[in-house]
């Protein structure tokens, strides 16, 4: 039976009942409990937080329940591969970057105008597997802790940025009193590699203009020896697809995470490795990706979290 007609404008994405409600009945979307009904709900009606609560339902989230119905959706697919520069620990990556990774928020412009200026200067056309320079800033990394979780998650992304298959060499660009001591990043991370990793600061060198000027003379004295690095035919199971989460809204649940589920199935049948950053709004969404998610979960493939993890350049 279709619905009856609407007694007010609906927005677009927000919810309609399928069929009567009764007070305190749970309200499903895409099977799961979302929420409970305060008052009585006739079908076709508009379903908020005017007449919708949060309460305790069931958290068993069946892991593995549709495993066997996941495994017969992935195709038999031949194998794939793409022209990759393969690193040293054996990780490929899909450029040949330089990053220019702040510190502190302080060196922020400075980064930025340096890779700017080289990029500007086209002496990359005389090197043609440096595929650019690139600025990582951020806002923080001055007056902060000098320890615990805020400065280890600082410390593992900068070093992330450095350490990306997507980057062949990196300079760390502090100010020079900032807390984020590059030294310390270094010995925290037990860095090898001195061809791969270079640091300087900007006090120590005469400030902003001058600390330019020596990033460009010392990416310029770097390009050769970035540019050794050759691309050569990799398998797709080498490559990492990030997916993210649409937030829940009202959409995401029938358009985007089935479209990106398309290429996610793809890369399960080439044995390539995906990862899912997901912001839950409610225990509901969480279980509806569960079963599916937690399917086709293995150490190699399969990542979620709600909290960003590195970035990754592109």
């Amino acid at each position: 039976m279709p619905p009856s007609a609407l007694e007010a404008p609906v927005s677009p994405g927000h919810k309609l009942a399928r069929h009567a409600i009764a007070k305190g009945a749970p309200i499903r979307k895409f099977g799961q409990v979302i929420g409970y009904a305060t008052m009585e709900i006739s079908e076709g009606q508009h379903v908020h937080s005017h007449n919708c609560e949060i309460g305790a339902h069931g958290r068993d989230y069946g892991i593995g329940a549709d495993l066997e119905a996941a495994r017969k959706a992935v195709p038999e697919m031949a194998p794939r591969s793409f022209r990759g520069y393969r690193r040293g620990d054996g990780r490929v990556g899909t450029r040949n970057m330089i990053a220019l990774v702040a510190t502190v928020n302080c060196s922020a412009t400075v980064i930025k105008q340096a890779a700017d200026e080289v990029m500007r200067s086209g002496i990359l056309a005389e090197y043609p597997n440096v595929d650019g320079v690139v600025a990582f800033a951020h806002g923080t990394g001055c007056g902060m802790n000098n320890e615990g979780p805020g400065w280890e998650n600082l410390q593992r992304v900068l070093w992330g940025h450095a350490t990306h298959p997507n980057v062949g060499a990196a300079i760390f660009v502090g100010l020079g009193c900032e807390v984020m001591q590059i030294a310390r990043m270094k010995q925290m991370f037990d860095a090898t590699g001195g061809e791969r990793f270079h640091g300087l600061t900007i006090q120590e060198n005469g400030g902003t203009r001058a600390t330019v000027g020596l990033i460009a003379a010392k990416i310029r004295e770097m390009l050769p020896q970035v540019n050794e690095a050759e691309r050569t035919d990799c398998p797709v199971s080498e490559l990492t697809l990030a997916l993210q989460c649409g937030g829940s809204d009202g959409y995401s649940g029938i358009s985007a995470n089935p479209a990106l589920g398309v290429p996610a199935t793809c890369w399960w049948a080439w044995a390539a490795r995906w990862c899912c950053r997901r912001r839950p709004r409610s225990s509901a969404p969480r279980n509806c990706c569960c079963a599916v998610r937690k399917a086709l979960k293995s150490p190699r493939n399969c990542w979620s979290g709600s909290a960003g993890g590195k970035a990754i350049p592109r």
